[in-house]
């Protein structure tokens, strides 16, 4: 970008004037006084040059303060303006706006409203780029999960009719695995929609006043079966009588829990124990296993969609979950964030 006039060259060279004219002045001043005093001597006794230069340079001084402080003061409301105009979209926490520029005068802080302006298009195109990429593959991950499914019927079907079969031990092992993977194939999918939708915010969110203890009971006694089922040990430890509150969506934070308590029993059911606790001195739900870790878990994986999802919900609640996982087991403490 060219430069077509400088702030501070303007200044400097008004302010050299200023050092440089005076003295200039000065000097005729005194020929034309010591000319006057060839003519008049009984005037020069009166008038002491002296003070005439005193009073000179003191104009000069208050001269060169007043409009350097005019200059600064221009520069000082200019910066302003510009800074409050690029903090104002951090204040209001929204995309930020051009500013207008004097392209006729064009000088430093021009340029750097220039320059500000650039950025805010590349910014701008950045996320026009990153918004249809994303709803590109939000569409392709809603097809591809809607896809799949018929095949994967199928598949089901087959494995069923083989059932009917009479067929060896071995052979039936087989398609009971089949038919195990087909299931976690099918759960995969209907994460990864579920992911798909939350985040691109067809997931509707309501968040109100919760009571959490209640919430938290509620979601433990429907999977209280599952967990059985499992021959998994739970130890509970949610208080009746003292709770409280979190502003959330029940549905959402239902939904996490699901997640958390699906997990356990992907797995962690061979640990055969968990442990639910609603901390009502800390404002915490702490959920426990002994599985093998989150980083030495079974073959089973996939866990990955469903957390990223419960952290996405939970980050739009404004809360967040600390994971604390080895070879021992896992513990996750969701707490405000």
């Amino acid at each position: 970008m060219r430069q077509n006039r400088s702030l501070f060259r303007r200044f400097l060279k008004v302010h050299f004037l200023f050092i440089f004219f005076p003295p200039i002045v000065l000097i005729f001043f005194s020929a034309f006084v010591g000319f006057a005093g060839s003519i008049h001597e009984e005037d020069l006794n009166t008038l002491n040059l002296f003070y005439i230069t005193v009073l000179l340079f003191s104009f000069i001084m208050v001269a060169f303060v007043v409009l350097s402080w005019l200059f600064f003061l221009k520069l000082r409301k200019r910066l302003t303006y510009l800074q409050e105009f690029m903090s104002f979209s951090a204040t209001n926490h929204s995309f930020p706006k051009p500013i207008s520029v004097q392209s006729d005068r064009m000088d430093e802080i021009d340029q750097l409203g220039s320059s500000f302006n650039w950025m805010i298009q590349q910014l701008e195109d950045s996320r026009k780029r990153e918004n249809e990429e994303e709803s590109l593959r939000h569409r392709l991950i809603a097809n591809l999960s809607h896809d799949l499914r018929t095949p994967l019927t199928i598949l089901r079907g087959h494995v069923t009719r083989l059932n009917e079969e009479s067929i060896s031990l071995e052979g039936q092992n087989s398609l009971t695995e089949m038919n195990h993977t087909i299931t976690r194939v099918g759960e995969l999918m209907d994460d990864l929609l579920s992911y798909t939708l939350i985040t691109s915010g067809k997931y509707p969110f309501h968040p109100t006043s919760t009571d959490i203890g209640r919430l938290v009971r509620a979601s433990v006694a429907a999977w209280y079966p599952a967990f059985e089922e499992q021959a998994i040990r739970i130890d509970v430890d949610l208080p009746v009588e003292k709770t409280f509150y979190w502003e959330v969506d029940p549905k959402w934070m239902t939904r996490v829990l699901d997640n958390l308590f699906q997990n356990v029993l992907r797995h962690a059911a061979k640990g055969e124990y968990a442990n639910i606790v609603v901390d009502i001195e800390n404002e915490q739900i702490i959920i426990e296993d002994r599985g093998p870790g989150m980083n030495n878990s079974s073959d089973e994986r996939g866990v990955g969609i469903g957390l990223s999802a419960s952290k996405y919900m939970l980050k739009k609640m404004k809360l967040k979950a600390v994971f604390t996982s080895n070879k021992n087991g896992t513990r996750i403490a969701i707490g405000r964030a």
